[in-house]
C-alpha cells in the first residue's frame, strides 16, 4: 500500500485514464490525444491575456510560422500537456522545474520519433508568434520590447479558439504534417466540434 501511495504521489491522471509519471516520464503511457487534450486545456500567459487561449493554438501557429522542422514546432511545447504552463519569471526561478520540463519534452520527442531538442529556427519562430499574440491578446503599450528584436512578428490570425476546437486543431495539424489521420485519436467533442474546428484549421492554414 505504501509503494502505491508513493507512486501516486508523483503521477497524475490522464484524460485517457492512464497515469503519468513526473518522475519517470519514458516509462510512462501516454497517447497525441492525451497532449492535444492537455494543451487545448491550457492558457498561455499564466491566463492573464485578453480572452482564453490556448497552447495547443499557439502551438499551432508556430508549426505554421517556422520554414522547416515543423513537427519539433508543433511539439516544443508538449510537456506543458502534463506539467502546465509555468510563468516564465517563475521559471527561471525553479532551475528542478526546469529540469523536469526538459526531460519530460525529450521523452514526448522520443516517443514520436523527433529529433530532439528542437533546433534554434523553432525558438525564433516561437519568439515571431509571441510577438504577435503580444500585440493582440495583451494590454496596449505593453510590447514595447519587440523594436528591440530583429525578429519579425508572425503573420498569423489569433482566434482564442475554445479548448475542443483548439485541440482538434492540433491534432488535425499532426495528422497534416505526419499524412495520418487524427480523427482516429478522437474521444469525443461530436460531429459539431469536428465542424467548427475544420472551420477554424481552414482559416489558418
Amino acid at each position: 500500500m505504501c509503494q502505491e501511495r508513493e507512486v501516486a504521489d508523483h503521477c497524475i491522471m490522464l484524460r485517457s485514464g492512464k497515469l503519468f509519471d513526473i518522475t519517470n516520464p519514458e516509462a510512462s503511457e501516454f497517447s497525441l490525444e492525451d497532449i492535444a487534450h492537455g494543451l487545448a486545456h491550457t492558457c498561455r500567459y499564466a491566463g492573464q491575456c485578453d480572452g482564453f487561449y490556448s497552447v495547443a493554438e499557439h502551438s499551432v501557429l508556430v508549426s505554421k510560422t517556422v520554414s522547416a522542422f515543423k513537427l519539433a514546432a508543433l511539439f516544443h511545447d508538449a510537456a506543458e500537456a502534463f506539467i502546465g504552463d509555468m510563468a516564465g519569471p517563475l521559471k527561471r526561478l525553479l532551475p528542478e522545474y526546469r529540469a523536469i520540463e526538459k526531460r519530460i519534452e525529450r521523452a514526448i520527442f522520443k516517443r514520436f520519433c523527433i529529433e530532439w531538442p528542437a533546433p534554434p529556427a523553432v525558438k525564433a519562430a516561437d519568439l515571431s508568434v509571441l510577438m504577435t499574440e503580444q500585440k493582440f491578446l495583451m494590454p496596449p503599450g505593453t510590447n514595447s520590447w519587440i523594436y528591440c528584436t530583429t525578429v519579425a512578428a508572425a503573420n498569423v490570425p489569433i482566434h482564442k479558439l475554445s479548448p475542443a476546437n483548439a485541440k482538434m486543431l492540433f491534432l488535425e495539424r499532426y495528422a497534416e504534417l505526419t499524412q495520418g489521420n487524427a480523427a482516429g485519436y478522437l474521444t469525443g467533442g461530436g460531429a459539431d466540434a469536428r465542424i467548427n474546428a475544420q472551420s477554424s484549421f481552414n482559416a489558418v492554414r
